[in-house]
């Protein structure tokens, strides 16, 4: 719990109050290596906090054409976000690349946290600023950037990704195949 605590303590002040209000909706869950923590079709009844691990987020096809959508990281939140604001289905899925720990909200725990905390909806705000960031950032890197810039951004804004995330994810997510990223990585060596 320290490491959520010191995360929302960055964002704004936290009086204990709401602290322990906010920390007593929180739920621990550990996932081992590749497992699904929420499935397409469903409804993303959670907002996380990843306290260990990697996630990956991906639109599944043919068992070797999976489409990878994004990676949250320790210190990060993650959530099918847009099936959770909306409380519909979700067209994507989480799946966890390491053992990860997760510290988990539901949708109606939280919108309770919003109500009855000085904290809550600030922390809420920011927390979507920052996921519709990266979003924006993204779809305006694959429309605008080559291939060897995505791939050279994303070694540079986040290195550890590059020694714990299998080759072809990180293919799949810059756009390219195993293939050509094989071809990017020998250019910029």
């Amino acid at each position: 719990m320290d490491k959520i605590r010191k995360y929302i303590e960055s964002i704004t002040e936290v009086n204990d109050e709401d602290w322990k209000f906010f920390s007593s909706k929180l739920q621990k869950k550990w996932y081992s290596k590749k497992t699904i923590i929420a499935e397409i079709g469903e409804v993303e009844n959670h907002i996380s906090f990843i306290e260990k691990g990697i996630v990956r987020l991906l639109i599944p096809n043919k068992e070797d054409d999976e489409i990878t959508y994004g990676f949250s990281f320790e210190n990060e939140f993650i959530s099918a976000y847009d099936s959770f604001l909306t409380q519909t289905p979700s067209q994507y899925q989480l799946e966890t690349l390491v053992e990860t720990s997760l510290l988990s909200i539901t949708y109606s725990d939280l919108q309770n946290v919003y109500e009855h905390t000085k904290m809550g909806n600030l922390i809420g705000r920011l927390v979507a600023e920052r996921l519709f960031i990266i979003k924006s950032n993204r779809a305006l890197s694959l429309l605008n950037d080559s291939a060897e810039k995505r791939y050279f951004n994303l070694f540079t804004e986040r290195p550890n990704l590059i020694k714990e995330i299998p080759l072809k994810y990180i293919a799949s997510y810059i756009g390219v195949t195993p293939q050509s990223l094989s071809r990017i990585r020998k250019q910029i060596s």
